[in-house]
């Protein structure tokens, strides 16, 4: 790795901001050590005060673009997950999501990438402007607000209205049966109100979010949908085999699509036999290295370093307690780039992983 190296402009594809605001309370805007010293005795969720993301580690970290999203899921009775017990409280639940990034935005901490003239103000404000001195301002982070699990759309007007005030990015699925689709952990393809999704969010040139559609589910939609596709946080299956992950033949799909897969922080997708509550990042040797793996895998299935990028998914629902054993913060994904230097990545294939993927991805689809 060479000392002389400057920290990366990273775009992080998947950050659940606003679930971390109004479920787990926490301010971002305070540093991170604040964030976790509030939450000290805490044992309602296993990852208090284990928090590695605020506004200030993003900055210190240069990630200053990512995909924030919205959260909702509707659970039937017969569902044991945890959610919300109609799609009217999911709807609503979303839409307190939205007004805290209203908020952010109107403290100046965040500011709403929606088209391509926002995306190239925002990269030339922190790619080229403003210099990093203490004396200067602190940059808003850029976020591409997105929707994990569609389960929240009562109708698809309401699917219609998300887009008009923002949304550009939906995936159908998260764990278990949802309304539209699918996802981790159960089987079958799309329903019908999936394909009615599907064909609505090609109507509006609105991204499909692969990330959590079962084996079945992402097939069939590969099959129906026409506009562009990304994985926000997915890893390899080659290493961790579980549905969650992605098959060699699933990845060997996505690029064909021209599609960027976000490579994921969270240890039980990294380590095979993790054990939630038992494992730890030490005791089973889960660093940032892992991190680099799963990158390199996508990179040699591509045969280039068009198709990786960073999607951490840090702080969704899980801390430090399970999380690569180098990393304390969100800044600290900078050190996963010295690991691919010192693997042989060039500066311009790292450049690529960093945000050139993500980036031109955007500019081809917003």
């Amino acid at each position: 790795m060479s000392a002389h190296r400057k920290n990366l402009f990273i775009v992080d594809a998947h950050l659940d901001l606003s679930m971390n605001a109004l479920e787990w309370n926490r301010d971002l805007r305070l540093p991170v050590e604040e964030i976790n010293r509030r939450e000290a005795g805490m044992t309602d969720k296993p990852d208090r005060g284990r928090a590695t993301v605020s506004f200030d580690e993003l900055r210190k970290g240069h990630i200053g673009l990512v995909v924030a999203t919205q959260i909702a899921r509707y659970v039937s009775p017969d569902n044991p997950l945890p959610g919300w017990r109609s799609p009217e409280q999911a709807w609503a639940q979303t839409q307190g999501q939205l007004a805290w990034y209203k908020a952010m935005e109107e403290d100046g901490q965040m500011v709403m990438i929606k088209d391509r003239e926002g995306l190239e103000a925002h990269l030339q404000l922190w790619m080229n402007g403003i210099d990093d001195n203490a004396s200067s301002a602190p940059k808003p982070i850029g976020y591409v607000l997105s929707i994990e699990g569609a389960d929240s759309f009562i109708t698809l007007d309401h699917l219609e209205r998300a887009y008009r005030y923002g949304l550009r990015a939906v995936g159908p699925a998260h764990y278990g049966p949802g309304r539209y689709a699918n996802g981790t952990d159960s089987s079958g393809r799309l329903n019908s109100e999936g394909q009615a999704l599907l064909k609505k969010m090609d109507e509006l040139g609105m991204i499909l979010d692969v990330t959590h559609l079962n084996d079945d589910a992402f097939y069939h939609a590969l099959e129906l949908y026409q506009g562009p596709v990304w994985a926000s946080h997915n890893n390899c299956r080659v290493f961790v085999d579980h549905n969650r992950q992605f098959s060699d033949e699933m990845i060997r799909l996505l690029i064909e699509r021209e599609a960027v897969i976000g490579l994921a922080l969270d240890a039980w997708m990294m380590t095979p036999g993790w054990v939630r509550g038992v494992s730890t990042s030490r005791g089973m040797n889960c660093g940032l290295a892992l991190m680099a793996d799963n990158i390199d895998h996508i990179c040699q299935l591509a045969g280039n370093a068009r198709h990786a990028a960073v999607g951490s998914d840090l702080d969704g629902a899980f801390g430090t307690e399970q999380c690569p054993y180098d990393l304390t913060t969100i800044a600290d994904i900078q050190k996963v780039f010295g690991i691919l230097e010192s693997r042989g990545y060039n500066a311009a294939d790292m450049e690529a992983i960093a945000h050139g993927n993500l980036v031109g991805f955007l500019r081809r689809s917003i």
